[in-house]
């Protein structure tokens, strides 16, 4: 817990919602405050779970074809072992009562140094919107509504507190409606100190004037057509459809209501619309932010302030906590305290028994597929521009990506590489302004998206580096889908210079916020750009290099604004060529074909720019050891090498090996026994680089040893054939993922762009098929290459930094990162 009171914007989020619901469970911490933990016994936990952790509290949910006589056999030999309890009614959740009058609460957060503090404070407005649960129809009536004032860089709402310039990001989540009882959350981070109160004025006039003037048409439209877009289509991505659909449930099965009426939506989704088209948007929406936003007292408004002290008071309130109970413990205790910790490490760090692990149920290899699972693809030509066509059934949408390589690109440009993307599809045209091109995207499509792709490819030093424009359309309106493919690609301007400021700003404010809550993927990324060209670009677009880059570029925008547009133009004229482009299409022959000829509209459209010279991009961090010092009560820690420099050839094995030592090693030394939250491994295989990481870990070199001591982990195992299968149909789970169509042809691209055949495929699977105990006991050679050469890199406190440092002189290079 420790992990989530250090960052900021969840501790808004949990402060947010105690104060809107201070009379039910909703208003303590269901997580645990780690300045109340200690006072927990063992014998209250214990009670605890035993009352509420009981079938009696569950809800169970099948998702197949299978027999349902058989299922409920299955999990009645389970339920016949528990007599019932009153646990469900015990655990109910009580409504809410609207407060008569708002109210407003200032917390302090932990920042750095004092002079990080003068644009740090967070204000969010809150509201519970009812007393109750809401009919489905209103609920989707508010998720329309959201959509329109939030949910893209065109809505008014978000538009309007973003250019403001009261603060650098949105917080708050908008409509909330998981809950018992709806809630609205919005407001800004990074706001000036005696600017709190106008943002508070601008949300709460923003909203007024909402109400007063409605919706503009096409905006409604938009709306509508991405949100029926997305219900239709349902692409839950690589998440089971199945969970999707339990979790889609659970907003009102938990609270007694049908679990089926959160998934029946084509009902009052017609009944909606039917009233839009009837009554007018303004006559639906309106009485919306009235009564449930304007009128409504039952209102919380949170400002997070910046305290460079509170870290350290914390800490000093907790030692002296524990030091308080101490010395109210007998020598007895302490002596008892001594032995269950020992007793609990003991039982943490033993692995369960064969007969245990057994009664597990498991698939056999039997029932796992030789080969792997095929995926259609055609490779040819249209414009004498290679497309690749995946023949696949997708309820009528076409799925396109125009793929641009991004080698003619000079290395100084990478930095600027997402924000060029983001300016495509969020500044105008000579014709358009941002906003009736972002509305105009979304009447007529699914979406289009813009992102850099890079990654390493397995046998050569050169990365495979690409901007994705990504697009879907209904079969009907694949035309306009790539007109505005075009239009994006050749007609935006970029000329805002003070919108181009806000991108700059709320990407800054994004990846500080990433490293106090996600400092494990900062982490990889910088082991990464230590190790090869993939890893360093990839880091100069999206790790701490990229955060300075932006820091160094605000003031940039401000004095010189006529040379970041120059290199914008320069990425554009440098990359978008025929010459360097691919095209990705999935849907089924029909359509496929029928695309063909707007396919070839949007080549020819092209200019056919020959790169004269590619240049180098030769570049890596120096591999030092690192710590990038922030104010925290985790850390997060990695290390990492290159095992192909070791001489390790790729087997099928590896993924095995790497997915085994994540689930028994490291999960029970770093997670169970170390107190992280989180500890894993990965393993690139187009790369080489094997990485160990951690995730809000309270330690730092205790985590490192952990890491080296995989290897005699790894030469010193026994596995039985059960685990062993297990560990295998583990890892053909991942091979295998779940995918829709749209999934499918991306991956397909993706093997295509790495050069990973289907031979390859196979042979690897039948490697993963066919490992025995002895490859991991020869793994533990590659990772003898990581003990011993390994790079490590932490996002810590500089306090656990320096003491570190004391216990292995020089061990860490610090670097003030927050």
């Amino acid at each position: 817990m420790k992990g989530v009171y250090s960052q900021p914007d969840n501790v808004l989020g949990r402060i947010s919602q105690q104060e809107l619901f201070p009379d039910n469970t909703y208003g303590v911490d269901s997580g645990g405050d780690p300045q109340v933990i200690p006072k927990l016994t063992f014998q209250e936990f214990q009670e605890f779970h035993r009352r509420f952790y009981h079938p009696s509290n569950a809800r169970i949910w099948f998702y197949g074809d299978d027999d349902p006589n058989t299922r409920l056999n299955i999990i009645s030999a389970y339920l016949d072992q528990f007599e019932a309890s009153n646990a469900s009614k015990e655990s109910e959740i009580k409504a809410q009562k609207l407060f008569s009058e708002p109210k407003r609460i200032a917390e302090k957060y932990p920042v750095g140094d004092a002079s990080d503090i003068k644009k740090r404070h967070m204000v969010c407005l809150n509201w519970l919107l009812s007393d109750q649960p809401l009919v489905l129809e209103t609920e989707l009536a508010l998720g329309f509504l959201d959509h329109l004032m939030l949910g893209t860089p065109a809505a008014p709402l978000r538009r309007t507190l973003l250019e403001s310039g009261l603060g650098d990001a949105i917080v708050g989540g908008g409509i909330e409606d998981e809950l018992f009882q709806p809630q609205f959350s919005i407001g800004l981070k990074n706001v000036a100190d005696n600017d709190v109160q106008q943002v508070e004025e601008l949300i709460l006039s923003t909203l007024k004037k909402l109400a007063d003037d409605g919706f503009t048409s096409e905006a409604v439209e938009a709306s509508m057509n991405t949100i029926e877009f997305s219900l239709r289509e349902n692409n839950t991505g690589s998440f089971p459809r199945g969970l999707s659909l339990m979790l889609r449930s659970m907003g009102k099965w938990l609270y007694g209501k049908d679990p089926f009426e959160p998934l029946k939506f084509e009902k009052p989704l017609e009944a909606l619309k039917a009233r839009i088209a009837q009554d007018g948007p303004k006559a639906v929406f309106s009485p919306l932010i009235e009564k449930f936003i304007l009128d409504n007292p039952h209102r919380v408004t949170v400002e997070l302030q910046p305290d460079p002290k509170k870290a350290s008071q914390d800490e000093a309130a907790e030692q002296e906590n524990l030091k308080k109970l101490k010395s109210n413990m007998t020598e007895e205790d302490l002596a008892e305290l001594a032995r269950a910790t020992k007793e609990l490490r003991l039982k943490q760090e033993t692995p369960d028994p064969p007969e245990a692990l057994k009664t597990v149920p498991s698939l056999s290899l039997h029932d796992i597929p030789k080969k792997p699972i095929h995926i259609p693809i055609d490779v040819g030509e249209i414009e004498g521009v290679k497309v690749l066509q995946h023949d696949l059934f997708t309820n009528d949408v076409l799925y396109a990506e125009v793929v641009f390589d991004m080698r003619p690109l000079k290395p100084s440009l990478l930095p600027l590489v997402p924000l060029f993307c983001q300016s495509l599809l969020e500044m105008g045209t000579k014709d358009m302004d941002f906003v009736q091109l972002n509305q105009l995207i979304g009447r007529k499509t699914g979406g289009i998206s813009v992102y850099p792709s890079t990654s390493s490819v397995r046998g050569k030093v050169e990365p495979s580096s690409h901007i994705i424009v990504r697009g879907k359309a209904m079969a009907g309106r694949v035309d306009e889908l790539f007109s505005l493919v075009r239009m994006v690609l050749q007609d935006v301007q970029f000329s805002d210079q003070q919108r181009f400021k806000q991108f700059v700003s709320q990407s800054k404010a994004r990846m500080e916020s990433r490293i106090t809550g996600s400092g494990h993927s900062i982490v990889a990324s910088r082991m990464d750009a230590k190790q090869n060209i993939a890893g360093w670009v990839g880091e100069q677009m999206g790790g701490l290099s990229y955060l300075e880059f932006l820091r160094n570029l605000e003031k940039q925008v401000e004095e010189d604004w006529s040379t970041v547009a120059g290199l914008l133009e320069e990425i554009r004229s440098s990359i978008f060529s025929r010459k360097q482009v691919l095209m990705n299409l999935t849907a089924d022959e029909k359509n496929l074909a029928n695309a063909e000829q707007h396919v070839a509209d949007l080549l020819s459209a092209l200019p056919e720019t020959n790169t004269l010279e590619i240049p180098s991009w030769d570049n890596r961090l120096s591999p030092v050891n690192e710590a990038l010092l922030i104010p925290t009560q985790v850390n997060y820690v990695g290390k990492a090498a290159n095992i192909y420099e070791a001489g390790y050839q790729l087997k099928g094995s590896a993924y095995v090996i790497s997915k085994y030592i994540g689930n028994t090693w490291l999960w029970d030394r770093v997670r169970v026994s170390g107190g992280a939250y989180g500890g894993f491994c990965a393993f690139d295989s187009h790369s080489g680089v094997f990485s160990y990481l951690s995730y809000r870990d309270p330690n730092l070199l205790k985590t490192v040893d952990i890491y080296d001591g995989t290897v005699d982990f790894l030469r010193e195992l026994e596995l039985d054939d059960d685990s062993l299968t297990k560990a295998i149909i583990g890892t053909i789970g991942d091979v295998d993922a779940y995918q829709l169509p749209d999934a499918k042809g991306y991956s397909s691209l993706m093997r295509y762009l790495l050069g990973v055949t289907e031979e390859e495929r196979e042979k690897r699977r039948e490697e993963i098929l066919s490992i025995r105990l002895k490859d991991f006991h020869e793994f533990a050679d590659a990772l003898e290459a990581v003990k011993h050469k390994g790079v490590v890199v932490a996002v810590a406190s500089p306090d656990d930094v320096a003491q570190a440092n004391q216990e292995r002189p020089d061990f860490l290079t610090g670097k003030k990162v927050l």
